[in-house]
């Protein structure tokens, strides 16, 4: 049962996916379009989806008890990113995208997937839970993974040396609309203020265009990928195994150690098990890194979630 809810589910998300790349195959996203589609997902739908569902879902008292919502995705990416510093070695991953890979190891598309696919799988209720993730994610991505991306700039001979990890920008990039509206709920949340309805059907409806938009833009991004550029190589391996084994692996070994909710472990070892995320790609053009490698890491993994997605279903059903 759990095979086939997860199997519709993906299916479902992929045929938005399909939608974008036909639409854009048929030109109706030139010039600026697919980036209005970011900034309306990034700044109008996602910020009003977090609130809603964050103040429909979730208590103060889930709030007073949440630390290790916070620690085992954390400690999970932390050892993700050691792993792929010691992957990118032993392989001799060439200077020019040892960055990128490293970045795209330890890093998943929690927002443009994992939350379409987790309310999928498993409703509403894992919103919360989907958002801890997104939290860490965010700001190991704009700390380590960004960094390691600016070496690869630097080693291409097209960006100046990479700045300190810690700065205005990172902190800039790290409060993203998307986080401002989380702060936004959990301080309404702990000061025990309610919304009037109409403000939260407002918020409500502006938030269902997240997943349609999210898979459009996706979709979007894939079709102008040259499918014959794609050779399977020991790095794709290496990248697929850090996405889809270890990444899962280390969160249901640290739900052992730091006692979760078993729909939050769920939910984790789901947003662990997401493609690249797509945030690479722009960095990586921005930096002047190998952009055209990652935009075909995001296709590889984001195609390969197909058979990911309902394998982890039926595993996790039954552990």
């Amino acid at each position: 049962m759990a095979i086939i809810k997860a199997s519709e589910s993906i299916l479902s998300i992929m045929l938005m996916i399909l939608l974008g790349s036909f639409l854009n195959s048929r030109h109706w996203f030139d010039g600026d379009c697919p980036n209005l589609l970011v900034k309306l997902v990034v700044n109008i739908s996602l910020p009003a989806l977090m609130i809603y569902n964050m103040m429909s879902n979730f208590g103060k008292d889930d709030l007073l008890t949440a630390g290790n919502a916070l620690i085992v995705p954390s400690l999970s990416m932390l050892l993700c990113y050691l792993m792929s510093i010691f992957v990118a070695h032993i392989l001799n991953i060439n200077s020019s995208r040892r960055g990128a890979f490293r970045s795209m190891f330890f890093n998943s598309n929690t927002i443009f997937m994992g939350l379409p696919i987790n309310m999928a799988l498993f409703g509403e209720k894992s919103l919360p839970y989907v958002l801890f993730y997104y939290v860490v994610n965010s700001f190991f991505f704009w700390t380590l993974g960004v960094s390691e991306i600016k070496k690869d700039g630097t080693a291409n001979g097209t960006h100046t040396p990479a700045k300190a990890v810690f700065s205005i920008d990172t902190v800039r990039k790290i409060l993203s609309p998307p986080l401002i509206g989380l702060l936004a709920a959990l301080m309404l949340i702990l000061l025990n203020i309610n919304l009037p309805d109409f403000l939260m059907d407002t918020l409500k409806n502006l938030g269902n265009l997240t997943t349609p938009l999210s898979m459009i833009f996706i979709g979007i991004t894939i079709s102008a990928v040259n499918i014959r550029n794609i050779r399977f190589n020991k790095e794709m391996a290496a990248l697929l195994m850090g996405r889809f084994i270890i990444a899962p692996l280390t969160i249901l070994l640290l739900s052992n150690v730091f006692y979760i909710p078993k729909l939050m472990r769920d939910v984790f070892v789901i947003q662990a098990a997401m493609p690249v995320m797509t945030n690479t790609a722009i960095i990586s053009k921005a930096y002047g890194a190998d952009s055209e490698y990652v935009a075909i890491m995001i296709t590889l993994t984001t195609l390969a979630i197909l058979l990911v997605i309902p394998l982890y279903m039926f595993v996790l059903n039954y552990i």
